[in-house]
C-alpha cells in the first residue's frame, strides 16, 4: 500500500500540522492561555481545538494522502481499515499482556502498590484516550510504519520510527496545560518509552495480519487509559529501564518467533 512518495508526503504533512498548531499553543501561552481548560472561558476552551488537531495530525494526513494518491475510494474504506476488529482473540492477549508487563514490572521495581484514580476509572477514560492518543496509530500505523519495515526491516525501522516518534513529540513539553507541559525535564524519561513501544507496535504489525492498524489503536487507548491510575510508579529512572527493556525483549522475541514459524527471515 504504501511506497516512498506517500511516506514523504504523509511525513512532511503530518509534522507540517502538527508544528503549526503546536506553535500557535506554544506562542499564546505567555498570555495565559492553556490547554484542558474546560471551566474557563470559551477562548480557553477553544484552545482545546488546536491541540486536538496536533495529536490527531497523524490520523489526519494519513487520510488526505491516501485519498490524494487514489489509494483508498473514500472516508469509509479508511474507517473499515483502521477499526478492523476482527482480530484472533489471541492478539487482544498479545496486548493486554504486554501492557500488564511494563506495569507490573514498574509495580516491581518502585514498590508502589497504591492506585491515583480508582481503577474503573480506566473505563469511562476510554472514549477520550481512543480519540486522543489511541487514533494517533490510524496515521502511523496505516503509512508509516509498513512503509518502514518494507525497506528496512523490522530492527531498523522500529529505531527510525522511535526518533520520528520521539520529534513529533517534543511539542507537548512546550505547550502549556498538557501532561508533559514542563520543558524537557522528562523528556529522556518518556523517548525511552517512546522507542520501546515502537518495538511493540512493531511486533503487532509482523503478528497481526489485517488488523494491525487496530490493533496499535487498542494498544495506544489502553495504554493512555491505565497511565494516570498508575503514573506515579512509571515516573523512575529504574523502573523505566526494567519495564521498557522487558517490552523490547518480548517484542523481538515475539517477532523472531513468528519468523521462523512462517519462514521468514528478517
Amino acid at each position: 500500500m504504501t511506497d516512498k512518495k506517500i511516506l514523504v508526503q504523509f511525513t512532511l504533512l503530518t509534522f507540517s500540522i502538527a508544528y503549526l498548531v503546536s506553535g500557535i499553543l506554544i506562542a499564546l501561552g505567555p498570555f495565559g492561555y492553556r490547554v484542558h481548560n474546560w471551566v474557563n472561558t470559551l477562548p480557553q476552551f477553544a484552545m482545546n481545538i488546536p491541540f486536538a488537531l496536533y495529536i490527531l495530525s497523524p490520523p489526519i494526513a494519513c487520510y488526505i494522502v491516501l485519498k490524494r494518491n487514489k489509494k483508498i475510494t473514500g472516508f469509509k474504506e479508511w474507517l473499515k481499515t483502521v477499526f478492523y476488529v476482527k482480530n484472533n482473540i489471541s492478539l487482544y492477549l498479545f496486548v493486554v499482556a504486554g501492557l500488564a508487563l511494563y506495569f507490573l514490572i514498574h509495580l516491581a521495581v518502585t514498590g508502589q502498590t497504591e492506585l491515583a484514580l480508582p481503577f474503573y476509572m480506566i473505563f469511562f477514560s476510554l472514549p477520550g484516550n481512543l480519540i486522543i492518543g489511541g487514533l494517533e496509530e490510524a496515521g502511523w500505523m496505516y503509512i508509516l510504519q509498513p512503509g518502514l519495515d518494507k525497506k528496512y526491516g523490522y530492527l531498523i525501522s522500529s529505531l527510525a520510527f522511535g526518533f520520528i516518534w520521539a520529534l513529533w513529540h517534543i511539542p507537548l513539553f512546550f505547550i502549556p496545560g498538557t501532561n508533559h507541559g514542563e520543558g524537557l525535564t522528562n523528556f529522556w524519561m518518556f523517548t525511552v518509552q517512546l522507542f520501546a513501544f515502537r518495538f511493540f507496535h512493531g511486533a503487532l504489525y509482523r503478528i497481526s495480519g489485517k488488523g494491525w492498524v487496530f490493533m496499535s489503536v487498542f494498544f495506544h487507548t489502553l495504554f493512555n487509559a491505565a497511565s494516570p491510575l498508575l503514573g506515579t510508579m512509571t515516573m523512575t529512572w529504574a523502573g523505566t529501564i526494567a519495564a521498557n527493556a522487558a517490552v523490547v525483549l518480548v517484542s523481538i522475541g515475539t517477532v523472531m518467533l513468528y519468523n521462523h514459524r512462517i519462514g521468514r527471515m528478517a
